[in-house]
């Protein structure tokens, strides 16, 4: 498996579908290196083509989940030639944020159901990328802040297009005007994670119990679950009807529906391929 330098992936269990991603520089406080934004793709991609990962656990190594962006990372782009032309600057500029952006987006494009596992921390970037999770956990020392703001940026990689839909537009639009610190309590109660616990160890040991549950499921399933929802979210109703008709007309008629019509006649666990 490759290494990263600001990743680390993990499989706890020999014969678990659920892989664990952790953000991997605890010395930092899991802060968003130029490393991260170039890995992080391309390990979600490498979990997502495995055949033997069938739900991914994100995490952050460390007291903390993650602090955000790093601030080198972000003097990176005052670091231009005089001699380019302001044009030149600006499209750079924009490229660059693409870059950061599809980063982040990498979560949404991977099949494979992502689930936040957050402690500690979870400032700036690392709201992006929760957001841009499947489903999000915390722990009771969880806490949280769309921070941007405070840094004279107004947030560019997903928050706040992706954390309307998830807390409500009133309820985004006043965190991310003031920039305030969060509790996982009001996490919680905002929606924006499903599950409280109330220890580390309790947020890991939960999200294992749902990840391993979700991984018994059909793949086809659930990977189909995933594209559907994501793909709704964006479409009416009667789009969204006809999205998921199209693609159960592809993937309905499968080996998976016929062994869990058997496995539950039968009154036994199924046991689909993976893939």
């Amino acid at each position: 498996m490759e290494e990263y330098k600001s990743l680390k992936i993990i499989q706890k269990s020999p014969n678990s579908l659920v892989y664990y991603l952790y953000l991997n520089r605890p010395t930092h406080l899991n802060a968003l290196s130029r490393d991260f934004f170039t890995e992080f793709p391309k390990a979600i991609s490498s979990l997502d083509q495995n055949p033997n990962v069938a739900v991914i656990i994100l995490a952050g190594s460390g007291k903390h989940f993650c602090s955000g962006i790093d601030l080198q990372t972000l003097g990176d782009i005052f670091k231009e030639s005089d001699s380019v032309d302001c044009g030149r600057k600006v499209e750079r500029l924009r490229r660059h944020i693409k870059f950061l952006q599809e980063a982040i987006t990498a979560l949404e494009c991977c099949r494979k159901p992502v689930i936040a596992a957050v402690h500690g921390a979870c400032i700036g970037g690392a709201i992006d990328i929760i957001t841009a999770c499947d489903i999000r956990y915390c722990s009771s020392d969880a806490f949280f802040s769309v921070k941007e703001v405070d840094l004279a940026i107004t947030a560019d990689l997903g928050t706040l297009q992706r954390l309307p839909s998830i807390v409500g537009f009133g309820n985004a639009m006043e965190l991310a005007l003031t920039g305030r610190r969060f509790t996982g309590s009001e996490a919680k109660d905002l929606g924006l994670v499903s599950k409280l616990f109330t220890s580390k160890e309790a947020l890991e040991e939960g999200v294992k119990v749902v990840a391993e549950e979700i991984a018994t499921k059909s793949p086809l399933a659930v990977i189909g679950t995933k594209a559907v929802l994501l793909r709704s979210r964006d479409l009416t109703v009667e789009q969204g009807l006809d999205y998921v008709a199209t693609w159960n007309s592809g993937t309905l008629l499968s080996d998976d529906l016929k062994e869990a019509i058997s496995a539950h006649s039968q009154k036994r666990k199924p046991k689909f391929a993976k893939l």
